[in-house]
This record gives structure tokens, C-alpha cells and sequence, in this order.
């Protein structure tokens, strides 16, 4: 049994990419609602980081155990599994310096745009299309997306920074943006070549090949939280999240980058709202409600979308 024969059973539904995208909002929505603990606590991002990279190695050698133990090895593999890993591992390297920047409540809305980058490569090089449902639901998403990290605070905050600082963290923002925008197309683009179990090695190798670079940007000046609820605590909340980019992977294997990337991107922070409501009791804010609203009605258009408009190539080759 080839690859792509291994790939082609994994789809156990006429809409596997939907159920793998789900799968990656919940998982990602617990994580966004969680994720924040650990350096509350005491524990630096830089070494949050540190211990993602080493949680991508479980799911990726279960993956491979998955399917046989088949690494696509030949160069073009290589390269776009470590293009992908690097784009998704360096744009958090530069969000570490640009948040110390300028003001989080408007570097994240600006990062949350990086769908607008991937469904512009994937309708350009790729061909994707969708139908006036998905078109919708698309629409939605992108106008929902920033709704969740904005606030006017932030602009405040931003005119009291030195010009060429200011500068500084938009153009450190509007990269990170970029390098996630272009990793998800790559993520679309390496899926009809090569597994996804392999995609997903290389973005675990990517990920551990930066790491002493997050560990040379902490300041160990400052007292660092090594206990349980330390290093411990952060990787059961990053096991989330590296689960949640496997089944990422596979989402982008099965179905449009240009439904994919916004569907999951809007649906992950709908899915932590809820969570952080549940568990807290809060209501957030004017326009994170406004952006819920948009992400929900954005979440029901895409999932609706027919099954005609998405990636019909994929599932040939896979079939």
C-alpha cells in the first residue's frame, strides 16, 4: 500500500476535511483558552515555546506509526516540509520581539489576517473556487477574525511609541502575518505531493531546530517557574495545540485552503470564547460578541458548503 493509499483511507467521511477542522478548533480553542497559565505563573513564552516544540514530537511519531512509517525523504518533501515548519515556527520567533513592541491588542488583530494571504495564493496559483455559500462564509470570517483581539486601547497605546518603534511592530505584524498566511498555502500545496503524516515530521524537526533560539531570547535575569504547574502545566495546554496541527494538516489535505484557513482560524477563538465563558463567567466585550456573532454565522455557512466546492483534485489523487 502506497502513501496515498494510506492517506485515502484516512478519510473515513464524504466531508473528512470538516471533521478535521473541527477537531482543530476544539482543540484549539481549549488551548487559546488555557494557553495564557503557564506564563501567568511564572513561565516565560520563549520557554513555552521550548516546550511545544518537544510536544509535536508525540503526535508526529504516532502519525507516522499511523501510516506505516513512511517518510516522503526526496528533496522536494524536504523542502516543503521545513518551508512550512520554518514560516509557522519563525512567525512566532518575530511575534516574541514584536509584542514587546508595540500593543498586543493591535499586533494580534493585524496576525489574525493571515487567511487574506493564504486564500489570495491558493485562488491565484492554485485554482480554488467556492460557491456564493462559501464565498459568505469566507467573508465573514476575515471580518471576524480581528473582532476578537482589537481594541481601541491599542491605539492609544500605539500613538505613545517612538515613530520608528511604531514602525517597528507593524512591520514585524504584518510578517508574522505573512510567514502564517504563506504557511498554510504551502500546507495546501505540499498535501498534493506528499503525506501529511509527513508534513507534519518536518514541521515537529522545523519546530525543535528553533528552539534554543526561543531559549537564548529568555531572560533568565528574572525567576522562572520550573515546579508542576511550570513547564509541566504548559505542556499538557501545547499538547493541544500540536494535536490541533495535525489534524490541521490533514484538513488542508482533504479539503480548499480557502475554506480551511479562515473556517478554523475564526472558529478556534469562537471555540475559546465559549470555553473561557463556561469556565470564568465573563461575557467579553462589544466587539468580541460582534465577532462570535460573525464567526458563528461564518462557521454554519462554511460547513454547509457543498461538497462540489471543495478540492475535487485531492480526493482524486488520494482515491
Amino acid at each position: 500500500m502506497t502513501v496515498s493509499d494510506v492517506a485515502a483511507h484516512q478519510a473515513t467521511g464524504p466531508k473528512a476535511w470538516l471533521l478535521y477542522s473541527f477537531a482543530t478548533t476544539i482543540l484549539w480553542g481549549f488551548w487559546g483558552a488555557f494557553t495564557g497559565m503557564s506564563a501567568g505563573r511564572g513561565f516565560p513564552e520563549t520557554l513555552v515555546y521550548c516546550v511545544w516544540s518537544l510536544t509535536m514530537i508525540l503526535p508526529a511519531l504516532c502519525a507516522l506509526a499511523r501510516a506505516g512509517w513512511r517518510l516522503d525523504r526526496d528533496l522536494r518533501s524536504l523542502v516543503y516540509g521545513l518551508i512550512i515548519g520554518l514560516l509557522g515556527a519563525g512567525g512566532q520567533m518575530v511575534l516574541f520581539y514584536a509584542v514587546t513592541l508595540g500593543p498586543a491588542s493591535l499586533i494580534f488583530p493585524l496576525i489574525s489576517l493571515s487567511p487574506v494571504v493564504t486564500i489570495a495564493m491558493s485562488f491565484l496559483l492554485l485554482g480554488e473556487r467556492t460557491n456564493i455559500l462559501g464565498a459568505a462564509g469566507i467573508l465573514l470570517a476575515l471580518l471576524a477574525l480581528p473582532l476578537f483581539d482589537f481594541s481601541p486601547q491599542g491605539l492609544s497605546e500605539s500613538s505613545g511609541v517612538e515613530a520608528g518603534t511604531g514602525l517597528g511592530w507593524f512591520l514585524l505584524s504584518l510578517i508574522v502575518m505573512g510567514c502564517w498566511g504563506v504557511q498554510a498555502f504551502f500546507m495546501k500545496l505540499a498535501n498534493r505531493s506528499m503525506s501529511a503524516e509527513s508534513i507534519f515530521f518536518y514541521m515537529m524537526v522545523a519546530g525543535l531546530l528553533l528552539a534554543p533560539i526561543a531559549w537564548a531570547m529568555t531572560d533568565f535575569s528574572r525567576p522562572v517557574n520550573w515546579g508542576v504547574d511550570g513547564p509541566y502545566l504548559a505542556a499538557g495546554i501545547q499538547l493541544l495545540n500540536a494535536i490541533g496541527a495535525l489534524t490541521l494538516v490533514y484538513a488542508f489535505r482533504y479539503g480548499q485552503a480557502i475554506v480551511v484557513s479562515p473556517l478554523t482560524n475564526a472558529g478556534a477563538p469562537l471555540m475559546t470564547a465559549v470555553i473561557s465563558l463556561v469556565a470564568v463567567g465573563t461575557l467579553p466585550g462589544r466587539l468580541k460578541l460582534v465577532g462570535l456573532m460573525l464567526a458563528c454565522i461564518s462557521a454554519l455557512l462554511l460547513a454547509l458548503t457543498p461538497e462540489e466546492g471543495i478540492d475535487a483534485k485531492t480526493r482524486t489523487t488520494t482515491s
